[in-house]
């Protein structure tokens, strides 16, 4: 199967929310890796912000929770089989400006996962260097 089918299977979002381009690793109800291209065409860059272009942090904590799902929902079966929604984020950090031409890097560990409540540890990286980081924590619901 073709990677962006792996994603589009395991991923709801399309563009221009979809923010995985690439999975690196992938080991189901472990861990994942992947990336997202930043690039200047990227639609939300026209007014965030005109002449300083930076990736909002909110777009940065939405790559995390998709790969954190793509992580949550690889391999899972029964109650895990659904949707993982994001339901909550602690300890968010933001270390450095992501800006055009950044490849970020996104790593997620699975802490828990359970259809109630699991919860991933994400870090955003450029370059090998740390720019966000959060505990994510996520509930299934059915898809349709």
């Amino acid at each position: 199967m073709k990677e962006m089918d792996t994603i589009f299977r395991l991923l709801p979002h399309r563009y221009p929310m979809l923010m995985v381009d690439r999975i690196l690793e992938l080991e189901p109800g472990v861990k994942a890796v992947a990336v997202k291209n930043v690039t200047i065409n990227e639609p939300f860059f026209q007014g965030h912000y005109p002449g300083v272009p930076v990736m909002p942090g909110v777009l940065i904590v939405e790559a995390m929770a998709q790969v954190g799902g793509l992580a949550l929902k690889a391999g899972a079966e029964g109650e895990l089989a659904g949707l993982p929604l994001l339901t909550g984020i602690d300890e968010a950090r933001f270390r450095r400006r992501v800006v055009p031409g950044d490849q970020l890097r996104v790593e997620v560990e699975i802490l828990r996962r359970k259809p109630s409540l699991s919860k991933v540890s994400a870090r955003c990286l450029v370059d090998g260097e740390v720019v966000a980081e959060a505990m994510l924590l996520f509930g299934f619901i059915k898809d349709s």
